[in-house]
């Protein structure tokens, strides 16, 4: 299992696959009689195969009261089953010289196994198995749960920076479960049990809620010939659960988060809008929010950084991204942390002046160029791992996009000019629609 596993997933950059010899025009979709979604991606460089499976539910799909139900769940699924007691899949996996994992973000949760091609069949049984036939007790789940709640404690009550993150998520999404750590509350994964999760098991555990990723060097047909020999056997159970998540309302007013804590020798400094994601922004403007994030704060000759860090001396680091696969309207973060001597308001205010000069002044072409050449060619660079192919198909389709999304996107981020990247400066970053964190050493006083 991933020792990452409740974390949210930073957003990989859509792959330009369209452009790749490995992938593009040769990937193969499908779906069995039973609703799975099958991708198959080529890549025959290697005699390995990537073999993930992904559910369409995550921590903002928990039941009200539930939260960390998803990942707890995650956790179970390595318990075993009628057929195959505790352990023994991994093992396997370990015994051929296999990688595995496993995660649980917002809007999914995958499990996934490197392994020689030779290998394929046996892992789509052993994972066709815990599709359908988990096994759970009290003496599995209670344990476990208590593993869970000790993973919290040393992830984010113990972490101050943790803690703020946790705070400000809070602020931002007041409505909408995305607000909700991805671990859950820890009054609330107290009290989670054997019935919740099998509740939860039942509801999205099925085929239908599930997509197949098949990257490496295997073809199409004989994927479909293994998935249907394993998976197809699993029956459809009914339509795909839908997500009935809360909506957030429009925000209104810009919050500050400040945490205190003696454990902090970095004052820091973080601030998060919520934008569109890809799967919610109008045509283009995804891809040119990911173009302003980039430029604002994506490295060394982003604007963040040669004007707090370089020209003025405000902080020793900044930045920005965007998270950009998500079902509902996601995030979009800047962050810096100040120089000594320089004061976290002070540091807010600069950022502020950075940001407002993407909404004011013309946007430089050379930059602009540099930064959609830069966003594409680390799409392309990326393709040369087999995990990082299947994880973008993968997390494209969990979200609501479609191959087709994937395939196109360098086309697209080619096609954001100058206008684009004001325009979504001017809507977006419009500080009502933030929250900004300060986590500040103990001996400060707080921010009121």
């Amino acid at each position: 299992m991933s020792s990452s596993s409740a974390s949210p997933t930073v957003s990989l950059t859509p792959g330009a696959a369209g452009d790749s010899a490995h992938a593009g025009a040769n990937i193969s979709h499908f779906k069995l009689d039973n609703g799975l979604e099958v991708v198959v991606i080529p890549d025959v460089r290697t005699p390995v195969v990537t073999h993930m499976v992904w559910y369409k539910n995550g921590s903002a799909d928990d039941p009200l009261g539930k939260s960390g139900i998803a990942h707890f769940l995650e956790h179970l699924m390595f318990k075993g089953t009628k057929s195959h007691p505790q352990g023994e899949f991994s093992n396997l996996v370990a015994e051929l010289g296999g990688q595995e994992n496993a995660f649980t973000s917002y809007d999914y949760t995958a499990y996934f196994q490197r392994i020689g091609k030779e290998h394929l069949g046996a892992l789509m049984g052993f994972e066709a198995d815990r599709m359908s036939n988990l096994v759970l007790t009290d003496e599995v789940v209670t344990p476990e749960r208590d593993v869970v709640l000790e993973e919290r404690r040393m992830r984010t009550d113990n972490d101050p920076s943790s803690q703020l993150d946790e705070a400000v998520q809070a602020a931002l999404y007041a409505h909408h479960p995305y607000g909700t750590p991805i671990i859950g509350w820890n009054h609330e994964i107290e009290s989670l049990n054997r019935e919740d999760a099998l509740a939860y098991y039942t509801r999205f555990y099925t085929p239908e809620n599930a997509i197949l990723i098949v990257a490496g060097d295997i073809d199409a047909e004989e994927v479909g010939r293994l998935a249907r020999e394993t998976y197809g056997k699993i029956p459809a159970r009914a339509e795909p659960p839908r997500r009935n998540r809360t909506k957030e309302p429009p925000h209104r007013a810009h919050r500050l988060v400040s945490l205190s804590d003696e454990k902090v020798e970095q004052p820091a400094h973080e601030r998060v809008f919520l934008v569109p994601s890809y799967t919610t922004a109008a045509p283009g403007e995804a891809e040119a929010i990911e173009t302003l994030a980039h430029m604002l704060g994506g490295g060394a000759t982003s604007a963040l950084y040669e004007t707090l860090v370089v020209d003025e001396k405000y902080a020793v680091g900044a930045g920005a991204y965007y998270l950009g696969s998500a079902v509902d309207d996601s995030r979009l973060w800047v962050y810096a942390t100040p120089a000594p001597g320089v004061s976290l308001e002070d540091l807010d205010e600069a950022i502020d002046r950075v940001i407002k000069r993407f909404t004011e002044k013309p946007i430089d072409e050379a930059h602009l160029r540099r930064a959609k050449t830069r966003l594409v060619a680390d799409a392309i660079y990326a393709q040369d791992s087999q995990a990082s192919l299947a994880r973008w198909y993968g997390e494209a389709l969990a979200t609501g996009l479609t191959i087709e999304d994937v395939a196109a996107w360098p086309e697209r981020m080619e096609a954001v000019t100058a206008a684009d990247v004001t325009a979504a400066a001017k809507k977006w970053l419009d500080k009502r629609r933030a929250v900004t964190g300060f986590l500040l050493p103990a001996e400060e006083d707080e921010v009121a």
